[in-house]
């Protein structure tokens, strides 16, 4: 039983976490999503109110009481920036959670059951024959406005990729000899998967975990640039630059704000996930460092 227990695969944080401190891509990644993440909890205390409206300022420049200007409408471009961070991590996050539960749980049970898996692999492929943003737009239409229409509606279509990630990687792990001498003895199902079956999978779990994540903070904004995804009310990234075409070439700044955060966020979530790609890949000898 020791040597069953010796040959599991090590939980993927403790590697992370010894190399993060010499990966300086990794480091100024996470310390620009802390910076995001604090921005986006305390917005009532760094920002104004992005709702107020101020018709006798409106596509002004730069000034005390808003130093990124207003827009068309008057109402402070910072601060809707800043409370729009909150609804982009907000959603990047939840589908980054709900596509891991579910692609996970899905993948499992299909990497362990040959009729189960069968079927699950042909609903995968139908739902992959379609562009993701379309099946994203379709059930935001379909579905009430909302935040959560707009996190259930992207996420759908990103659990077939986790699942077919994971039964990938189950179907190998299960071959392996630990998983094989545990099942000789008798291991029960769940303990099974738990022990043996799991961890081998964390590693690209993760990896595609933060591949959702960016996945879903760019088709949240695309839906609210496209007016179907979460209330105009509510301040988006997507929602200002929808607002910004109108006064483009009066005031372009307007949509470059919105843009910019949006790019830098999706960039920082990559970089994080190729990085760690290279950090929890067994197979590389070196670690990849800028």
């Amino acid at each position: 039983m020791a040597i069953i227990e010796s040959a599991v695969p090590s939980h993927p944080v403790g590697p992370l976490l010894r190399h993060m401190g010499r990966n300086r891509a990794i480091t100024l990644c996470c310390l620009f999503l802390i910076v995001l993440v604090l921005l986006a909890i305390f917005a009532p205390v760094v920002a104004g109110d992005p709702l107020k409206i101020d018709p006798a300022h409106r596509l002004s420049s730069p000034e005390a009481g808003a130093i990124w200007g207003r827009d068309h409408l008057g109402r402070d471009v910072f601060a809707r920036a800043v409370y729009g961070t909150r609804v982009s991590l907000l959603v990047g996050f939840s589908v980054a959670i709900l596509t891991t539960v579910f692609g996970v749980a899905i993948g499992v049970y299909a990497g362990l059951s040959r009729i189960g898996g069968a079927i699950v692999m042909r609903l995968t492929d139908a739902m992959m024959a379609i562009p993701a943003i379309l099946l994203a737009i379709a059930f935001a239409s379909i579905l009430n406005a909302g935040l959560l229409t707009v996190i259930i509606a992207i996420a759908i279509p990103e659990i077939p990729r986790m699942v077919r990630l994971v039964r990938s990687v189950v179907l190998g792990v299960r071959s392996q000899p630990h998983v094989t001498a545990a099942i000789s003895i008798g291991t029960s199902g769940l303990a099974l998967i738990w022990r043996h079956i799991l961890p081998g999978t964390m590693g690209p779990v993760l990896v595609q975990a933060t591949y959702a994540c960016a996945s879903a903070i760019i088709a949240s904004a695309v839906l609210s640039f496209l007016g179907v995804g979460i209330s105009p009310e509510v301040p988006s990234w997507g929602g200002m630059m929808a607002d910004a075409r109108s006064t483009f070439r009066v005031q372009p700044v307007l949509m470059l704000y919105p843009g910019v955060l949006l790019s830098l966020l999706v960039l920082a979530v990559n970089i994080l996930g190729d990085r760690l790609s290279d950090t929890l890949d067994p197979r590389k000898s070196r670690r990849t460092s800028l």
